[in-house]
């Protein structure tokens, strides 16, 4: 199964969000203008070192790519997803250090 196909945002709730029997794993964001700014990643306790947060923001990011937008990070989580992964950091935005 493909990591975007299981992530959704809940735009009333500003987060990304993946879904599991074991509860919802989920990365809060603010958006300004065509910049998504992720501030914050939650994984319950049931589902720690089992990818799940790598997966989430692989979702994510692969939606914001979808939808032309760029991201910055406020979240230590998803600033180390980008130092792991530079493929993705073309998405930085051009005032937002990893």
């Amino acid at each position: 199964m493909q990591a975007d196909s299981e992530v959704r945002n809940n735009l009333n709730a500003s987060r990304y969000e993946l879904a599991t029997a074991k509860g919802i794993a989920f990365s809060e964001y603010r958006r300004h203008d065509d910049v998504v700014v992720f501030t914050h990643t939650v994984v319950p306790k049931a589902l720690e070192g089992q990818g799940i947060a790598s997966r989430l923001i692989a979702g994510a990011l692969a939606d914001v790519r979808a939808q032309r937008l760029r991201i910055a990070s406020r979240c230590p989580f998803v600033s180390a997803y980008l130092q792991r992964h530079p493929e993705a950091r073309d998405l930085l935005a051009e005032s937002s250090p990893v």
